[in-house]
This record gives structure tokens, sequence and C-alpha cells, in this order.
């Protein structure tokens, strides 16, 4: 299961958005210490930078830090296995 497929799988299973995107943008991150493929990165490949739009009911009275919290909550094994960063941009229902 590549990252992606992780990160879709855990954050479907936990907070039930009514919408879910992810993009892989390790591309544009080419030299960042955090990249696979750098020679500074132990893993080799891409798969380390997402974009994440999720809007989920969970989300309904939290803030921006609490959302965020309660994502990045739900991927310790994948920052463990390589994932570096999310842009993330997280929204209750009917929210803007």
């Amino acid at each position: 299961m590549t990252m992606q497929e992780r990160i879709v799988a855990r954050l479907t299973d936990a907070l039930k958005p009514e919408k879910l995107a992810i993009v892989d943008e390790s591309d544009r991150h080419a030299g960042h210490a955090g990249v696979r493929g750098n020679p500074g990165h132990a893993r080799g490949g891409g798969g380390t930078h997402y974009r994440v739009t999720i809007v989920s009911p969970k989300f309904t009275g939290l803030s921006r830090v609490a959302r965020h919290r309660l994502v990045y909550d739900l991927l310790p094994a994948e920052f463990a296995d390589g994932l570096h960063a999310l842009a993330l941009e997280a929204k209750a229902p009917g929210e803007p």
C-alpha cells in the first residue's frame, strides 16, 4: 500500500469525510532534506509531502489547531515511515 493510500485509509476510517482530496507534492520539494531521493534522506523515492483537503463533521466546533492536531494524531505510523509534511485544509461541512 502506498503512503497516499495509507493516509486515505486512516483519514476515511476515523473521520468519515464528506470530501477528501490528497495530492502528492513531493516533487515540488526537490532539494529539501525531507524528500526521499535526496542524498540526505535515507529512503529514496517520493511520497513525503502531501496537500490534504478534508471536510468532515468531526471538525464541527473544533479550532483550526485542534483539527490539524486530530489529523496529525491519526498518522503516527506514516510519519515514522517517511511522511514529512502535510499542507492541510480541514473544514466542517458548510464552511467556505
